[in-house]
C-alpha cells in the first residue's frame, strides 16, 4: 500500500557496505522532495540514528497535495561509513513514491 494524502507512511532504508554486507553507518540524515528536487514541509537534512535500517516516518503535512500536484515525492537518504576502504565513504539512495489523493481531503 502506497501513501494516502494527509495520512502517514513508513520508509525503511536498510544500509550496507560496498560490498552488500549490511552494517551501520556513522551518520545518517535524510530530506523529502518533490520531483522538481524542492523541499517539502521543510523537510531537510534531516537527522537519523545511526543503525543497520532506520524507519523514516512520514505524516500529516509531509503527505499533502495542493492543486494541480502530481503526488510523486522522493526521500533522499545520504549517510557515511568506514570501511578497510576508507573513512568518511558517502552513501546516497533515493526512494521514491506516490501519494494518493483523498477526493474529501482538501
Amino acid at each position: 500500500m502506497g501513501a494516502i494524502e494527509g495520512g502517514t507512511y513508513v520508509i525503511s532504508a536498510q544500509f550496507s557496505d560496498e560490498l552488500g554486507v549490511t552494517m551501520v553507518p556513522t551518520t545518517v540524515t535524510w530530506t523529502l522532495l518533490d520531483m522538481d528536487g524542492d523541499v517539502i514541509n521543510s523537510r531537510s537534512d534531516v537527522s537519523a540514528t545511526a543503525a543497520t535500517t532506520i524507519n523514516i516516518v512520514l505524516s500529516g503535512n509531509d503527505l499533502a497535495m495542493e492543486d494541480n500536484d502530481s503526488g510523486k515525492r522522493l526521500v533522499l537518504v545520504e549517510a557515511t561509513y568506514t570501511s578497510s576502504y576508507g573513512a568518511g565513504l558517502p552513501l546516497k539512495k533515493e526512494y521514491p513514491f506516490t501519494i494518493d489523493r483523498l477526493t474529501g481531503v482538501g
